[in-house]
């Protein structure tokens, strides 16, 4: 049984949540730890009588829970706000409620965009200009795992034009040969901070250059900056930045240690940061992707939103779930398709 919605009312808004636990396909595995579940909380804000939902996905790492998420929306009073269209002012105040909280402050930004799509009665990616015939194939994860599981999770993932693959073990090499035993699809490799040793990294990084894999996603742990720019520098393949890149501030300071960033909703607080980052990332000309946690289809389709901007997409997060309560942004032969609904597009399934 669900929980129920909690109900606030706050001037012209009404805000709504309640805890939901996503269950994966499959036990997910990466570097550092497994879990066959992911608690989110979905949340919806009203005005006019007009609804837009949002989402927030708290995977144990990001010391976010529902809780913590429950308990700051609790604090949020929009009531200074007489309308939606005050985005900037309503989301700088959202901000400032409380240090971090990021998934949670995703959840309030993603329904606001929706709503204010819904009253503009367009989808947001043409509300920003953007041509989703831009958006980069998917990739589709597989995590860390057996031989015949991997063979049978890649097997499933027939569809995908590229396949993301979790690294940081010492059984990258089988991972990588096993997959390689039955698709020749380029593959791009999330280390999730495993590696330790720059020198070992780089051997690695030839061997998987050697290998068709397309980039490493944050191949050592985010405090080792200086061994990190060292890769990069001679590294055949790009570095990505994602435990180390969480927030528009930190992009900056990201230029000449990793090639690009990976942009996740649930890190940056939401659609408007998220833009900004892609858009500052660009203009230091560094690549971008555009990643997720385990989500439903809500800030799945919120993200793919911006996607037209990135150069690599990873947002199967829907995909790995088998609970879903949405229906938004599908993934045709690969590709991501985006509903031509407004707001994030989505509907309940």
């Amino acid at each position: 049984m669900s929980a129920a919605w909690q109900s606030k009312k706050m001037g012209k808004f009404t805000l709504r949540y309640r805890p939901y636990t996503l269950e994966l396909r499959h036990l997910f595995t990466v570097a550092s730890f497994s879990r066959s579940t992911t608690p989110v909380v979905l949340t919806e804000l009203e005005y006019d009588g007009i609804i837009g939902y949002g989402e927030a996905s708290m995977p144990p790492y990001l010391g976010e829970s529902q809780e913590s998420v429950i308990n700051f929306l609790s604090k949020l009073d929009l009531s200074a706000f007489s309308s939606p269209f005050e985005t900037a002012e309503i989301l700088s105040y959202v901000d400032q409620v409380d240090n971090k909280n990021t998934a949670a402050k995703a959840a309030l930004d993603i329904a606001l965009h929706d709503l204010l799509g819904k009253i503009m009665q367009q989808p947001f990616y043409k509300i920003w200009g953007l041509n989703p015939d831009l958006i980069p194939a998917t990739s589709y994860t597989i995590g860390i795992d057996t031989e015949d599981m991997i063979r049978k999770k890649v097997e499933e993932a027939q569809q995908f034009k590229i396949l993301k693959v979790k690294l940081g073990l010492d059984t990258d090499k089988m991972i990588i040969d096993t997959i390689r035993s039955v698709t020749d699809v380029p593959l791009c490799a999330d280390v999730n901070q495993g590696w330790k040793n720059k020198e070992e990294a780089l051997e690695m990084a030839n061997w998987l250059h050697e290998r068709n894999v397309v980039f490493l996603e944050q191949p050592m742990p985010k405090e080792m900056i200086d061994e990190n720019a060292w890769l990069t520098e001679h590294s055949p393949i790009p570095t990505i930045a994602d435990e180390g890149c969480q927030r528009l501030a930190d992009v900056t300071g990201l230029q000449g240690v990793y090639t690009g960033i990976n942009i996740k909703l649930m890190k940056c607080t939401g659609m408007r940061e998220a833009k900004q980052m892609a858009e500052l990332a660009r203009a230091l000309d560094m690549k971008v992707m555009l990643g997720c946690m385990t989500e439903t289809s809500c800030a799945i389709s919120a993200a793919a939103q911006l996607a037209p901007l990135v150069d690599w997409a990873d947002l199967d997060g829907a995909l790995l779930i088998g609970n879903d309560i949405y229906e938004g942004m599908s993934v045709e032969d690969g590709l991501c398709k985006l509903p031509d609904r407004p707001g994030i597009g989505i509907i309940k399934a």
